[in-house]
């Protein structure tokens, strides 16, 4: 999208950052023609750029912001921890923030997940998840459960040993040679029904498949990890709960761990405060992060059961869980986390979420039958609709086009999402409605 910026601040800004900064999952060749965008303001569901004009947060900046940019309450938090701590090291001390988060959250999984550690970021979660899982194993004197199973289209993070169990092609063939890859299940993603089929179908035949796997290999596997109802980086593939649901009953079978990845379907973005819930299951290890601060602070946490804590517990340091990150448990980050909990209880979140998703499928009705488009989804606060004949490029052309709408959106190959904070109200999805549509008009054509 070119602009006219000749001379202003934010072409300065962006200038400055295309030379200083290196974006994240960015060519940045691309940015020679598509210049960076410098934000300086946020206000609910708005974001507002270097020259004034103003973006409907439609993807709650990667799926982080919940509750809108500069949440009063969520302000307020931080600034009064500010006058008390901002961060010490969790090596030895402790502090209220970080034991009130552990002992709220604990209670939203009835203490069934009783213990926390935090890291900083979702990949990092993952990490702790697949070591903890194996470190586990060892423990209990069965050193070869130390491989892992993951889901096709699976995305867990991009660190080395997150990438080895996440099966997104452009994160993982330029660092292959330096993983230690996962064997990859056949996704239960509801457009992979065949004829006659239905997605409690596909969630069927996917968990026969790993049936049959762990028949030959649980001797070897320590976990499988699965984002439960959504596999958001893998294009946003919904499916049957009873996956999850037959997940949980094969791995107490066969002795094998239950990694729950809600790093992004976590904090009420399926329908449910956590997805697993639908499927009334429990995992063996929860991951945690993106909205559990709002949107705010770095923050994530994995969640897991007595039974494993206590196999770590013991006089000798080896035997201990061996992983830390500086920042863990910051005292600022789960402040803010609180926060956002307590919003989630004084707003009746789940409740509400629930009757704008009604309104807003009313709303969204025109993009459901539109000829262009295939498959239109919605699991809780989550839509997402495949373009039919979408051309390479499709994606870039998109999102410059519902820029040019005052609407952020990153469709993910030819599948446009919408994520949107959960503040946004009934004219503001109306305007996203019509942006999604002419930026479909611009990128594919008009019906």
């Amino acid at each position: 999208m070119k602009m006219d910026r000749s001379g202003t601040g934010a072409d300065d800004l962006a200038a400055r950052s295309l030379h200083a900064v290196w974006h994240p999952c960015t060519q940045m060749k691309v940015h020679e023609s598509l210049p960076l965008i410098p934000m300086v303001a946020g206000e609910g569901a708005w974001l507002t750029d270097a020259d004034g004009r103003r973006y409907l947060d439609a993807v709650s900046s990667w799926w982080v912001n919940l509750f809108g940019h500069r949440e009063p309450r969520i302000n307020a938090a931080i600034r009064a921890q500010l006058d008390r701590l901002e961060h010490v090291i969790l090596a030895g001390f402790t502090h209220e923030p970080v034991v009130q988060l552990s002992e709220r959250l604990s209670a939203l999984t009835e203490h069934a997940l009783g213990h926390c550690f935090y890291a900083s970021d979702g990949a990092s979660a993952t990490e702790i998840a697949l070591k903890m899982s194996a470190h586990y194993w060892r423990n209990a004197g069965r050193p070869g459960k130390n491989r892992f199973v993951a889901v096709e289209g699976g995305y867990h993070g991009e660190t080395l040993g997150a990438l080895g169990v996440t099966d997104v092609e452009i994160f993982r063939n330029a660092y292959e040679p330096l993983l230690r890859a996962g064997t990859t299940m056949p996704s239960p993603d509801a457009r992979r029904a065949a004829p006659g089929e239905d997605s409690f179908d596909c969630a069927r035949r996917a968990a026969d498949a790993l049936e049959a796997h762990l028949q030959a290999h649980a001797d070897q596997t320590a976990a499988i990890i699965v984002e439960p109802l959504i596999q958001c980086a893998g294009g946003m593939a919904m499916h049957h709960s009873e996956y999850v649901r037959r997940v949980r009953g094969l791995c107490n079978r066969y002795q094998v761990h239950f990694i729950a990845d809600e790093i992004a379907v976590g904090f009420g973005r399926t329908g449910s405060f956590f997805a697993h819930e639908q499927a009334l299951v429990r995992p063996d290890f929860l991951c945690l992060s993106k909205g559990i601060t709002g949107g705010y602070l770095p923050l994530s946490v994995v969640m897991t059961t007595d039974k494993i804590y206590e196999a770590f517990y013991d006089d000798d340091a080896a035997r201990g869980f061996l992983h830390s990150h500086s920042y863990t448990g910051n005292a600022l980050a789960c402040s803010a986390a609180l926060a956002v909990l307590d919003i989630f209880r004084q707003d009746d979140v789940i409740e509400a979420n629930y009757q704008k998703a009604e309104g807003f499928d009313t709303l969204a009705g025109r993009l459901r039958e539109d000829e262009r488009v295939a498959h239109f989804r919605r699991s809780g606060m989550i839509w997402a609709f495949d373009v039919i004949d979408a051309q390479p490029g499709f994606a870039r052309t998109y999102m410059e086009a519902a820029l040019r709408e005052g609407v952020l959106l990153r469709p993910i190959g030819n599948t446009v999402y919408f994520m949107p904070p959960y503040v946004m109200d009934f004219d503001e999805w109306a305007m996203l409605v019509r942006a999604a549509r002419q930026a479909l008009d611009v990128a594919v054509g008009r019906n």
